[in-house]
């Protein structure tokens, strides 16, 4: 006999053999009853305790039968579900918040569990962003695609558009999926104008948090305000044309209070006067961008010019002390009296242009809207060096003028270390110095950097620009780290 034929014929004994018992009970309980009813029934009270007694036997089976209800929808214990000790249940997996059944079609067969996750150095993170119609579903339908190809969805936004929603992800994807398939697979469900670019670490800080840090770090020094805006936006180009050009003619451009969104331009009101462009070629701003860009440049107007008071006292080889901080406007004075002491040679090769024009150009310069500029000084205020770090749309300028008298001492090198190290923290990938071949000065400054260089020499200009290497770049000064 085998084992299947002896477990049902045990099943068989066990059924008839309840039966009779069930019987015998049921007998049992009427003979009792008939008793105690004609017991009971021939008291003064005996109709009033058969009444209670049949409440009571009410409300107890009325009970028993909530609680078996409530327990049988209560989870299989561990191992449950099949004589061998598996289970039956079906996986479900958490994308982004949103729960996708693998047992639904597409996804992986019910009871076979989740596929194993990736680990931290299998994947790559990346920043996407795709157009949806304003459907039921349209979004779903993308998660749903993302889910197939094992893509966990870390942040979303969605940024409705008159026809559409565009949705911007931050993805974690497996290192081996490329992301032209990632774009065909989003394409397939649904998704138009899609872009994809590889994130960092630092992209993983929520929308608004990384909003009030930008905000925080443009309400103390006015130069953070361009950078504030590459930040948000990414790849951007950011023009500021002043009302007034550097010669005392009109520059012209206006924009309204409320600015203008283009497409892929921004055009605002500048608060230091003139108009300020933020372009982005590749991918169009929406309407969410363009408000927060606004809000960060009327924060910037009210408060004003603003630079950090910072400073950092340096010897001298000779033993002299000189002061290096933060210059502005209120320095003005001071610029044009060190112009005046300077040489026509070394003007001529600082500003590559007549020698009378100098003045005109240091109300540009000293503007925070355009960039970072250092000064030195010495210990009885007189102003004796410059060093300009100059936002040039997407590209960097470096700039130094020092006093004859004070040449030749190391000013001009601790200057440019301490501007291209400005220049990396802003996360400027190179910076650019335009001199002339004759100024030896310069491109030994450029040379002591101990950067990737690359020269480029054109009718007898000299443009020298260096790569910047972050981990060949000394770490910033402990004045500018006090004046955030």
């Amino acid at each position: 006999m085998t084992d299947a034929t002896s477990t049902k014929t045990a099943r068989r004994s066990h059924h008839w053999r309840r039966d009779v018992t069930e019987l015998a009970a049921l007998f049992t309980a009427v003979a009792v009853a008939d008793a105690l009813a004609n017991l009971i029934g021939h008291q003064p009270d005996g109709p009033f305790l058969l009444v209670a007694s049949a409440v009571v036997l009410a409300v107890t089976a009325g009970f028993h039968t909530w609680w078996a209800r409530r327990h049988s929808h209560a989870p299989p214990p561990a191992g449950a579900g099949r004589p061998d000790g598996g289970g039956t249940e079906a996986s479900v997996h958490t994308v982004g918040g949103i729960d996708t059944d693998t047992g639904a079609e597409g996804g992986a067969p019910v009871g076979e569990g989740p596929a194993p996750a990736p680990s931290a150095e299998d994947t790559v993170l990346w920043r996407m962003r795709t157009t949806v119609r304003d459907a039921p579903g349209s979004l779903a339908a993308l998660c749903g695609a993302l889910a197939r190809h094992r893509v966990d969805i870390l942040t979303l936004q969605t940024h409705p558009l008159s026809r559409g929603t565009v949705d911007e992800f931050l993805l974690r994807a497996p290192a081996p999926l490329p992301p032209r398939q990632l774009s065909r697979a989003v394409s397939a469900a649904g998704g138009s104008s899609t872009w994809i670019e590889r994130a960092d670490a630092h992209d993983l800080v929520d929308a608004p948090t990384r909003v009030l840090c930008l905000a925080t770090r443009t309400a103390l020094d006015a130069a953070e305000l361009p950078l504030a805006l590459r930040q948000l936006l990414g790849r951007c180009t950011i023009h500021s044309l002043p009302a007034v050009s550097v010669t005392g003619h009109a520059a012209g451009g206006t924009a309204p209070v409320e600015g203008v969104l283009e497409e892929t331009v921004m055009r605002l009101r500048d608060p230091s006067g003139g108009v300020l462009t933020i372009e982005r070629p590749h991918l169009p701003f929406t309407p969410t961008e363009f408000a927060r860009v606004r809000a960060l440049v009327e924060l910037d107007a009210r408060l004003g010019p603003r630079v950090p008071r910072g400073k950092d006292v340096l010897t001298l080889p000779e033993g002299n002390e000189i002061t290096v901080r933060r210059a502005d406007h209120d320095d003005l004075p001071a610029a044009r009296a060190m112009h005046g002491r300077c040489s026509e040679q070394t003007l001529r090769l600082r500003y590559h242009g007549p020698v009378r024009d100098a003045d005109r150009y240091l109300d540009h310069l000293l503007s925070p809207r355009f960039g970072r500029t250092l000064a030195a000084q010495t210990a009885s205020g007189r102003l004796v060096a410059l060093g300009h770090l100059l936002w040039d749309g997407d590209e960097t300028e470096v700039a130094l003028l020092v006093e004859d008298d004070w040449q030749r001492r190391g000013i001009g090198s601790e200057l440019l270390g301490r501007l291209v190290a400005l220049a990396a923290e802003a996360g400027c990938e190179s910076v650019y110095a335009v001199t002339q071949a004759s100024n030896t000065g310069m491109v030994a400054a450029m040379r002591a950097l101990s950067l990737p260089l690359d020269y480029q020499i054109e009718e007898g200009t000299l443009v020298v620009t260096a790569r910047l290497d972050a981990a060949a770049v000394r770490s910033l000064p402990p004045y500018e780290q006090a004046g955030r």
